[in-house]
This record gives structure tokens, sequence and C-alpha cells, in this order.
């Protein structure tokens, strides 16, 4: 299939049943789990608002709903990925996967962490599957402005014990879980996330896909 393709236009734009009931099996553990040892908060994560977001995508087979969850994933997680690599190896990139490397916690839980290494492969098959739906875009950007007000002025900022319960979620405070950024003001900072993201993540992660991956069929734009 070329690139301008649409995904209506053969069966490739079909989701198969075996990858609904693996992703819909491993939420069935995954969501109970996570409700136990972090709560319910800990879905206000972008990352697993993603897994919300596809688990109804695959089984509606919305192209839009996968966009979104594209555009919100591919670019941070593939950070995640990289730091994962280099972890494993010995080295530690940025940091924000030496939770996985420490003995102490669950391993368990580690597994189920592991999405974040697989999720945005998935994606990308779900997109050259359904087709990416530019729309994607701007509902992902105004749910994600949406959850950074929310996780600002609603959860709990960083603490220096948090134990398991979710603080600074989508690091609305800084970069620290035990601490919040002092480089600028606190409102500053949120202001440059609302502003940085769609500019550097979401608005290139658009372009991308828009360029190389099928486009999404004007009926089933219609219909999402």
């Amino acid at each position: 299939m070329s690139v301008t393709a649409t995904a209506a236009e053969s069966d490739s734009g079909r989701v198969p049943l075996s990858v609904k009931i693996a992703f819909t099996a491993f939420m069935a553990v995954l969501v109970p789990v996570y409700v136990y040892w972090y709560g319910p908060t800990n879905f206000l994560y972008f990352c697993d608002v993603s897994l919300v977001l596809t688990l109804i995508g695959i089984w509606t087979e919305s192209a839009l709903l996968i966009s979104m969850s594209a555009v919100g994933l591919l670019l941070p997680q593939a950070f995640w990925m990289l730091d994962f690599a280099a972890r494993f190896s010995g080295y530690s990139l940025i940091g924000m996967t030496d939770y996985m490397f420490i003995s102490e916690h669950s391993f368990f839980l580690r597994f189920l962490s592991g999405f974040h290494g697989w999720l945005p492969l998935l994606l990308v098959f779900l997109i050259w599957r359904l087709g990416y739906d530019p729309r994607a875009l701007l509902r992902w950007s105004v749910l994600a402005w949406a959850l950074l007000l929310t996780c600002y002025f609603l959860m709990p900022p960083p603490t220096p014990n948090p134990g398991m319960t979710p603080v600074n979620i989508n690091y609305v405070f800084g970069p620290s879980d035990t601490a919040p950024q002092s480089f600028v003001p606190p409102l500053v900072w949120l202001a440059g996330l609302m502003i940085g993201l769609p500019l550097f993540a979401f608005i290139p992660t658009h372009f991308i896909l828009l360029r190389l991956a099928p486009q999404a069929a004007p009926v089933d734009r219609r219909g999402n």
C-alpha cells in the first residue's frame, strides 16, 4: 500500500481478532492491579489514558482514537525505549526508566510497566491497519491540556516520600517526584508544558504520520 492510499481500500484496515483479545487480556490484568497499588488517579498519566483509548479504539476500529494515542505517545515513548536500552546496557541516559531496574520494586509491576516499550510499536501497527486521522492532533492536544490542568490544580505535588501514591502526575511540577522544580515560577513551568508538548512532540509526530502513514478514509473520519 502506498503512503497516499487509504486504509479502507483493502482488508489491511481491520484489526486482527488476536490483537484485540491479547490487548484486552493485558488490560484486564493491568487495570485492577494498577488501581489496587496506585489508585485510580494513576490513569491520569498520558500513557495510561492512551491505554484506555487504544482499548476502545481496537474494538471500535476507530482511526481517530488510535491516532490520538499515537500523536500523544510515539515521540515521548521513543525516549523511554532509548533510555531503557541505555540503562539495560549499563548507562543512564535521562533516568526516566531507572525505576525498571530497582530490585526493591515489584517485578510484576515492572513487567506490566513494560508496556511503555511495546505500546508505541502496537500503535504504529494499528495506524498502518486503520489509517491516520489528522483530527487527532487537535483532539489529543485539548485532552492533554485538560489532563495537565487537572493534575496541577487537583492532584498531589511532589513529596519527599511519595510511596505508591501517584504525585506530580505528568510532571506538572517539574521532572522530580520528590521536589518541585525551582528554575521558573510554577505556572510558567505549567505553561511551558502546555505549549512545549504540542510544539515539540505532538505537532512533529502529526506531520510525520501525515507524510508516512496511510490516511484514514473520509467515511471513517465522519463515523468517528
